[in-house]
């Protein structure tokens, strides 16, 4: 006998077999196609929503931690609670050399300017950083580059302003190279940068601001050795929040607060922040899986079912083959390629729906992706292939076993 998977008359054979109910056939075809939809519509959403979260918090370290200074809330050595103070850079020395968790850290302060190049001017907030901002709020570079050591050491009237006020300033020029003065101070422009992601800013949005060195900031505006807050990245293995008490016990010995007065510093953790993104991913992921698995079973039901029907009514041609000679096998593939090929056509519908209810709604939420990968949409159709062929397996076995006398005598 020739190999089925070749032979042009088994294949019309199965075509004539799946024909004969065709109420059955599409009811069954349609329990897969809706599986495989389901299935791939709702991993292909949970990957969008992943997608679409992460852009929220895109351009910030996964361990990023603020610290900022509050009123005290208690009564200490002296002083009454409600007390303001401000960081300084001697906490932020003592901060970076004692506590050796901390991977990037540095001081922000920050006050509203006028920038102004030629007849053209822009309203900004002047951003004074170290050079590790960049490694811990992570910019868009458009031109030039962002601030460096180098600039911090020596010292440099360089600085990098954000894509709007490179607009208000130089329209569609270029901007790298030129000066421009703020409230009066003339800055040379290394870069133009922006935020990457445009729901969040912390401490200002860096498209548009005016960033420079933190040490020319205080400078220019008397601000002494006083820091508005604190941003810093921990080190693997350690998180923000672990690292908060070290760093508040330095500023409350410095600034003479209460050592058990939490009110008094703020902590923000983007870490704990990424943390839940994470849970409610795998929420979201189990639930999709969930959902889907009962979809997919509920179709693979319908193919084991509709082989048993089959076989049923084919015992009699069934023992006929076998009395003319027809092997095992033979009959055992007969059967099963009939579910296979039910259940790749309705998959193959399935998934490709699914691609276009996809596309459809990432043309809508562009720029968040939606699209499933080729990977997972071909995992998802050999999942229903595999349990498919499983389904029609008992099926096909009891076929083979059938005598053709007993076959022959069947009603």
């Amino acid at each position: 006998m020739s190999n089925p998977v070749f032979d042009l008359d088994n294949w019309r054979e199965i075509g004539a077999t799946l024909a004969q109910n065709k109420t059955r056939t599409l009811m069954t075809a349609f329990g897969i196609f809706w599986g495989t939809a389901i299935l791939a519509i709702l991993i292909g959403g949970a990957d969008g929503f992943r997608n679409f979260m992460g852009m929220k918090f895109q351009g910030f370290a996964t361990n990023m931690g603020l610290l900022w200074p509050n009123r005290t809330t208690k009564s200490y050595a002296g002083f009454n609670k409600g007390r303001t103070f401000n960081f300084s850079i001697k906490d932020a020395e003592m901060i970076k050399a004692s506590i050796p968790e901390i991977d990037a850290f540095t001081v922000i302060n920050n006050t509203g300017v006028t920038a102004m190049y030629g007849t053209r001017s822009s309203s900004a907030s002047m951003m004074g950083v170290q050079s590790d901002y960049s490694r811990i709020v992570i910019p868009k570079i458009y031109e030039g580059r962002f601030l460096n050591a180098s600039d911090d050491a020596m010292g440099r009237k360089v600085c990098v302003i954000g894509k709007h006020v490179a607009n208000d300033l130089f329209g569609v020029g270029d901007a790298v190279g030129k000066e421009i003065a703020v409230n009066g101070i003339y800055y040379k422009v290394v870069g133009v940068a922006g935020q990457a992601s445009s729901d969040i800013s912390i401490m200002g949005s860096i498209d548009d601001s005016v960033i420079i060195s933190n040490d020319n900031l205080r400078r220019a505006y008397n601000m002494g050795d006083d820091v508005g807050a604190f941003m810093f990245t921990a080190k693997p293995g350690s998180t923000p929040s672990q690292l908060k008490s070290a760093m508040t016990r330095i500023v409350a010995r410095n600034h003479s607060i209460a050592p058990d007065d939490e009110g008094a510093i703020f902590m923000f953790d983007v870490s704990e922040q990424f943390a839940m993104l994470d849970n409610l991913m795998l929420g979201i992921n189990l639930l999709a899986l969930f959902v889907g698995l009962g979809t997919l079973l509920s179709g693979v039901v319908g193919v084991g079912n509709i082989m048993w029907i089959i076989v049923r009514e084919r015992t009699q041609e069934i023992g006929i083959r076998r009395a003319i000679g027809a092997k095992p096998r033979d009959i055992v593939m007969q059967i099963l390629s009939e579910g296979i090929v039910l259940t790749l056509v309705a998959g193959l519908a399935g998934i490709t729906f699914a691609a276009i209810v996809l596309g459809v709604v990432q043309m809508v939420l562009s720029p968040v992706h939606f699209q499933m990968s080729f990977g997972t949409a071909l995992s998802i159709l050999a999942a229903f292939i595999v349990l498919g062929t499983l389904a029609g397996l008992v099926p096909s076995v009891k076929a083979m076993r059938i005598k053709p006398i007993e076959a022959l005598n069947s009603k």
